[in-house]
């Protein structure tokens, strides 16, 4: 996976016109128009890629001794996969010779390295430009190892205008635009997303 989204970051940053970079599911969907998605992260001085110390089993319990020294327990965090950031963050991802070969050689089986790479490696290098945030909403709150899927009876204008206005910073400052995607929608909630789109997300 780590390997994927460097060769997909390498590629993009092969036109020199593109300035940030997003990673998306193909369960995501947008929660604002286009313009207002670019404005918000064209402008943005900080990259959005979660990470946190999870103590528990799906955090530190993942960690794999043997990357001891070069990473340390004290230094592991885990985080989305999917995130967003700038030229300079993505240029230091692609080109990180210190970090990924450890994750190759160490992060096995159950440590899945896309939940655990991004967020060490930004975490020990690049915090300070960091948001620890993710842009892309997903509803953990029944638990299990994956998010709660929406359906079509789900997708109501009630519930999209509450994912767009959750409350945040950006830039330093507090808003009320916090997250610019969501997931995980299933293709038959896509009849009422496109209802709602023109009222809800303004395109």
């Amino acid at each position: 996976m780590i390997e994927a989204e460097r060769r997909l970051l390498a590629n993009a940053l092969l036109d020199f016109s593109n300035q940030r970079f997003v990673l998306l599911s193909e369960s995501c969907i947008p929660l604002f128009n286009f313009h207002t998605i670019y404005s918000y992260l064209i402008n943005s001085t900080q990259n959005y890629v979660m990470a946190f110390d999870d103590p528990g089993l799906v955090g530190r319990g993942r960690y794999p001794k043997t990357m001891n020294p070069n990473i340390t327990l004290k230094q592991w965090r885990k985080g989305f996969q999917w995130f967003e950031m700038g030229r300079d963050l993505a240029l230091e991802v692609v080109s990180d010779t210190t970090y990924f070969p450890v994750f190759q050689k160490y992060c096995l089986g159950s440590c899945y390295a896309d939940e655990h790479y991004l967020p060490t490696f930004v975490s020990i290098k690049f915090w300070e430009r960091n948001s620890n945030r993710s842009v892309t909403w997903v509803d953990w709150s029944k638990g299990g190892q994956h998010p709660t899927k929406f359906v079509r009876p789900e997708v109501t204008v009630e519930f999209l205008e509450n994912l767009r206005n959750k409350k945040c910073q950006y830039n330093g400052d507090s808003t009320n635009v916090c997250f610019l995607f969501a997931r995980k929608f299933l293709p038959s909630a896509l009849t009422r997303l496109m209802m709602f789109a023109p009222k809800v997300m303004h395109f």
